[in-house]
């Protein structure tokens, strides 16, 4: 357990004192936030903000990481490199759209197309290679099933599978990107969600079918290949946005961009994958999914119907609209998130307890 106490402390001291010197680069460069004329007045004034600070916590992260396997001597893990793998990988194509948005000083970066074909490229290396290096015991980091707290139902096929992988990181990828909206919104609620990913990667080792001839309850295991290195990485997750958290809180001096909101959705969805808890993350991400559904809900009933469901999506900018201050919406959204997070660990609690 040592581990996921260094990753956590080694990523949080990482941003806490990295993300100063990046906001100094950034600044100097000149590389600050492009505002849309179109969004709230109060949201006028942060034009300039350096932009792109996802660097610092997936550079936090990756090295983390690292430093945790020198220190504890532990090798790392397939399912743990990979989840690290989707993270930069899409961080990279964040990292490309918002370089372009800042040169170009426009709201568009990488081109639709460009932008879905790195994407997905990077997805489909991920889910195909989840679904190889198996183990000692056959397990290969993802399974070909669908999973709530853990596989039930019949195998997908690994085309299907990889299909319903993209899904999930598309999702929660756009989710979190439009989450980010708000000072330190994105960023909080990520906190919450890696911590109980870093809670679940703990229960799934203890109670690891690896070990089933130690449990007393046997039949309820965990058949997860790293639980343990899942959870090293989703703390220093955690303690690299909780470090960010500090400068990126209302008012920011630094916003992720799409550098960092790709990334996390990235990770929150390689965490899901390679955890057997795929269906489970539109609980513990509920707020990421409700901002999601507020853009579709908008546009779609604006399609059908030629009316509004909101005065502005996402739904963050509903409740700005209707006076509510910044930071009021920022704290009453994390309430929820952290409602949402409550609930979706206790049903995976209740799903390990009905299987004893």
């Amino acid at each position: 357990m040592r581990q996921i106490l260094f990753s956590g402390v080694i990523g949080l001291f990482l941003t806490l004192v990295g993300t100063p010197l990046l906001i100094k680069l950034l600044a100097r460069k000149g590389y600050g936030q492009y505002i849309r004329d179109d969004g709230p007045r109060g949201h006028h004034g942060k034009r300039g903000t350096p932009t792109m600070g996802g660097i610092a916590f997936i550079l936090a992260t990756l090295i983390a990481y690292a430093l945790t396997k020198v220190i504890t001597a532990t090798n790392p893990t397939f399912s743990g490199l990979l989840v690290l793998f989707l993270m930069a990988g899409m961080g990279l194509v964040g990292f490309l759209d918002d370089y372009i948005k800042i040169v170009k000083q426009r709201s568009l970066g990488l081109r639709a197309k460009a932008k879905m074909a790195g994407q997905l490229i990077v997805g489909i290396a991920f889910a195909v290679l989840s679904l190889n290096f198996a183990d000692g015991r056959g397990q290969t980091p993802a399974s070909d099933k669908l999973s709530f707290t853990q596989d039930f139902g019949w195998s997908l096929g690994p085309v299907i599978f990889v299909i319903w992988a993209l899904f999930m990181i598309l999702a929660m990828s756009n989710g979190v990107n439009l989450t980010d909206g708000l000072d330190g919104l994105a960023t909080g609620a990520s906190v919450m969600v890696f911590g109980a990913y870093t809670f679940i990667g703990v229960w799934q080792h203890q109670e690891s079918c690896a070990y089933a001839e130690r449990l007393t309850n046997p039949a309820a295991c965990f058949e997860v290949r790293d639980p343990l290195d899942l959870a090293v990485v989703a703390s220093a997750l955690m303690g690299a946005c909780f470090g960010f958290l500090w400068w990126n809180t209302s008012p920011a001096k630094i916003f992720m961009g799409d550098t960092g909101s790709l990334a996390l959705g990235g990770a929150l969805a390689g965490l899901a994958i390679v955890s057997r808890t795929e269906l489970l993350l539109a609980l513990l991400g509920g707020l990421f999914v409700l901002i999601t559904m507020s853009v579709v809900i908008q546009v779609g009933s604006f399609r059908l119907t030629g009316k509004r469901v909101f005065r502005m999506a996402p739904l963050q900018h509903h409740f700005e609209l209707k006076g509510w201050s910044e930071v009021l919406v920022v704290v009453r959204f994390w309430i929820i998130q952290g409602m949402c997070v409550i609930v979706g660990l206790g049903l995976f609690y209740a799903g390990w307890a009905a299987g004893k």
